[in-house]
């Protein structure tokens, strides 16, 4: 009797928190600027990487997106090093934020042939660390729509050069990107201005609602733009109240996410590894949240 009550008990435990069998099985990629303060340069990447990224992977998160790319290496080391040690703690190397802005003589000229040249040595690093997705996590902010025209053109060019490399280039948003550009609203205008077979949108769904935008409507706008969502709240995922991350997911599909990546830029805990455990588990108690978006 004792042993049928525990398991009647149980069993409610897991559906009150919508807990399903397969909760520990979705996969859900994290931003590693998340846990800048213990890995989020070279030093501290070869001091703490091996404990920090086994507890991740441990809590049950599946994959990376990095955030340190200088001059050929990732957080110090050589692709195929940094590959390596992502795997070794059990989890997969899926992207990386990294960027190069147009000079302001490129965007008066439009010549952005130079620049262009820049982005030879990082997409062979990333190609031979195994990324699926390189994503430009800022461009220039434009001052007219001509200079608007100019960045979605090298956006292209860019996105071509990686297309040509066997992946694929992204754009992710802050919020000053629902600003205005003479009328037009640059967010709006860089989506409509690049080829959706170069460029995708890995939206960040926090910074979208600070800057006032659903990204449900732009989900409808522009289907299957937006190969990567950056999954943010406040602090901890679900904690503030102010995303709708159910109707988000629940139009995923429609998105055209593949997969979703976690982001904390700070934590209501004393150690950011437990903000960072409170919020996988949320995704993974979160019934709207499938097991997997890549098929």
């Amino acid at each position: 009797m004792k042993k049928i009550l525990m398991m009647v008990c149980l069993s409610a435990a897991f559906l009150g928190f919508g807990i399903s069998a397969d909760a520990k099985k979705k996969e859900a990629c994290f931003q590693m600027y998340s846990v800048r303060e213990l890995i989020g340069n070279p030093e501290k990447f070869a001091q703490n990487h091996k404990e920090v990224l086994a507890k991740l992977a441990k809590m049950g998160y599946t994959s990376t997106e990095a955030a340190n790319y200088d001059n050929g290496k990732l957080y110090g080391l050589s692709p195929e090093e940094y590959k390596a040690a992502i795997e070794a703690s059990g989890l997969k190397v899926l992207s990386s934020h990294v960027g190069h802005n147009l000079s302001n003589q490129e965007l008066a000229s439009g010549d952005f042939s130079e620049a262009l040249k820049w982005w030879d040595q990082c997409i062979d690093c990333h190609k031979r660390a195994g990324m699926k997705y390189i994503v430009n996590p800022g461009v220039n902010y434009p001052k007219t729509l001509k200079e608007a025209d100019i960045i979605c053109k090298y956006m292209d060019a860019v996105g071509e050069k990686v297309n040509a490399a066997g992946m694929k280039f992204g754009y992710h948003n802050h919020s000053h990107e629902f600003g205005k550009v003479e009328g037009k609203v640059w967010y709006d205008y860089m989506v409509e201005h690049t080829d959706a077979d170069k460029v995708f949108f890995e939206m960040d769904v926090y910074w979208a609602v600070r800057g006032q935008v659903s990204p449900v409507e732009y989900f409808n706008r522009y289907p299957g733009r937006f190969l990567l969502l950056h999954i943010k709240d406040h602090r901890e995922l679900g904690q503030s109240g102010m995303v709708g991350f159910d109707a988000i997911f629940n139009n995923a599909e429609k998105a055209g996410m593949k997969t979703l990546v976690v982001e904390l830029e700070g934590s209501n805990k004393p150690n950011i590894l437990d903000g960072m455990k409170e919020s996988i588990d949320y995704i993974k108690a979160s019934k709207f949240v499938k097991a997997s978006y890549d098929k």
